[in-house]
């Protein structure tokens, strides 16, 4: 090749470039306007990187782009040759020998991976002084980028055209019936659904519902100890989905673990909102949330300050209703666990980029005084924040392949969407996410008390996950210094749900302590100790301290005043959204 070809290429990769990012940034700013008329999210302008980061980009995308055409000049099927850019460590889009054995699909997939590295780089160079509005560029940058994979399209997928030729057509056939199929359900299938079964399979551990109302069924699991110690203990799932994340199978369950140490377990289990809850407020979650079931539990147990989890934002509900409680002169619990929990929202992760003034207005007029957030809606959400492994992975399986998933006991529990009551999330969005109002002292009026976390000054044990991408762990770390007791903060590997399902007998990952005072979260994490296995054991050995003395296991569920009403896991968990 030429000087002159040589150098003509080169300018015509920059032009290119060049012309790529404008098209794209035109697109992200029309994304923009369609998110604005779909959720109320206001439009930013979008402008471009300065002229140094701007040339500089577009010729790191030139010469890689020259790189990788002169690399495949002569190449023939078979042969290998070095990789000019490379997927980065976990992305299982691309590890099929196929991708790098054929030229012409090598081609396709490194041209992919360097025009999306050329167009994250542009995104994150882009000068933006509103955080939100960069975070949310960001976001829809990654979306772009993921959803135009060559992974995704039956035409540029080798193993899409490799099932067909070896099925005769049959992975097309079967592809269509699957699409079809999730049309009709309205959601890409994750895995098997037959398998399955909320009180068959899953949610399994031996109780009884002792209690219910128009909110929670409270469950009371039955001993699994001869002995137990005297102080009870009661956990707050999320109500924005299904409890049973907390006791999937034996083997996997956190609530069987925590009966086989030798406690008393008692769990609220959220109904799935109806028409009939479109009106329930945050302030009624509270009330008749949390309060109520301390309130059962002590009457049950005779213990006038059991001990309490919360989980995400079932901790973010019980530590209001904490705060409720010690501003009516009440001494409630004998300690705390918030696991994954958000106390103070500076930073909310890529949830957070979704949620801004004009969005929260949409919803409040919206639902805001009456209506329903449907689950799947939520569920979605979610999805799309790991989008390559919560959808593409089963759009590239169920529909190109013609593949069925795996039965997985955690993405069924994953595809069992709940509503909301639009008034507790509108609520939520506008005096959580949007205004940060929980962190100061007396700013929020619940059930009808100033709420003070301060004024909560039982022992706290937090949790949070390295890689959680829903309640950001620097995040949750700035909880502590709102509560008015003692806190000790563990860190867990993996992310929101794989860090904390993790079991003691499978020894798993990892966790690190750090028995420090207050410090920032990155001072913490650089004097922090790490610990092979699950955090399970640490957490448990810290919960036995608060337990009392050891008592004979109780040969009933429930008192006179709370007979069982039906076996657990109960109606509410199994109704579907």
């Amino acid at each position: 090749m030429s000087d002159k070809t040589s150098n003509d290429g080169f300018q015509a990769m920059m032009q290119a470039g060049q012309a790529m990012m404008q098209g794209f940034f035109e697109t992200l700013a029309k994304q923009q306007v369609a998110m604005q008329d779909s959720t109320g999210l206001a439009s930013t302008k979008i402008p471009m990187p300065d002229n140094e980061t701007l040339t500089r980009l577009q010729k790191e995308f030139a010469s890689n782009h020259m790189a990788l055409w002169t690399s495949m000049l002569g190449r023939k099927p078979g042969e290998s040759s070095e990789p000019v850019v490379s997927p980065e460590a976990g992305d299982k889009r691309f590890s099929s020998s196929e991708w790098t054995d054929n030229p012409m699909f090598d081609y396709l997939r490194q041209a992919y991976l360097i025009n999306s590295n050329f167009l994250r780089e542009a995104t994150d160079s882009v000068p933006m002084n509103d955080g939100r509005a960069k975070a949310r560029l960001q976001f829809l940058t990654r979306q772009y980028i993921d959803a135009l994979a060559p992974s995704n399209f039956a035409a540029t997928n080798p193993e899409f055209i490799r099932a067909a030729l070896e099925t005769e057509g049959q992975s097309i056939t079967r592809g269509v019936q699957n699409l079809l199929s999730d049309l009709e359900k309205g959601r890409v299938s994750m895995t098997d659904e037959t398998v399955f079964e909320v009180g068959r399979e899953l949610a399994i551990t031996s109780g009884a519902v002792i209690f219910e109302n128009d909110l929670f069924q409270l469950i009371q699991y039955a001993p699994l100890t001869e002995k137990v110690a005297q102080t009870p203990f009661l956990i707050v799932p999320p109500c924005i989905n299904k409890y049973y994340i907390l006791d999937l199978q034996a083997e996997n369950s956190f609530v069987r673990y925590i009966i086989e140490q030798g406690h008393t377990v008692f769990l609220m289990s959220w109904k799935n909102a109806g028409q009939e809850d479109a009106n329930k407020t945050w302030h009624d979650y509270v009330e008749q949330g949390p309060l109520i079931a301390l309130k059962v539990v002590r009457e049950v147990t005779k213990v006038q300050k059991p001990n309490i989890l919360g989980f995400c934002v079932g901790g973010t509900i019980l530590a209001t209703a904490l705060a409720v409680a010690r501003a009516r002169g009440e001494d409630p619990v004998a300690s705390v666990t918030f696991l994954t929990t958000l106390l103070d929202f500076s930073d909310t992760g890529e949830i957070g980029c979704l949620i801004d003034e004009a969005s929260v207005q949409m919803r409040e007029n919206s639902i805001g005084k009456g209506g329903l957030l449907r689950g799947q809606e939520l569920a979605n959400v979610f999805s799309f924040l790991r989008a390559n492994d919560l959808v593409w992975q089963y759009v590239v399986g169920n529909y190109l392949k013609g593949g069925t998933p795996k039965a997985f006991d955690l993405l069924h529990w994953n595809s069992d969407a709940t509503n909301l009551p639009g008034p507790f999330l509108a609520w939520y969005l506008r005096n959580m996410y949007l205004e940060n109002s929980l962190r100061i002292p007396g700013r929020l009026t619940v059930a009808g008390q100033k709420v003070d976390l301060g004024k909560i000054d039982a022992p706290v044990y937090f949790f949070a996950a390295r890689e959680d991408h829903i309640v950001p762990w620097t995040t949750s770390y700035l909880g502590r210094p709102l509560l008015g007791g003692e806190t000790t903060f563990v860190l867990g590997a993996s992310g929101h749900i794989a860090g904390t399902i993790n079991p003691v007998k499978k020894n798993r990952r990892s966790y690190w302590t750090n028995p420090a005072k207050i410090l920032s979260p990155d001072e913490w994490l650089e004097g922090a100790q790490e610990h092979p296995g699950s955090w399970w054991a640490h957490w448990i050995e810290w919960l036995n301290q608060f337990g009392g003395r050891q008592i004979a296991a109780r040969g009933r569920l429930g008192n006179a005043q709370y007979e069982p009403i039906e076996p657990a896991p109960g109606r509410y968990v199994k109704v579907r959204a």
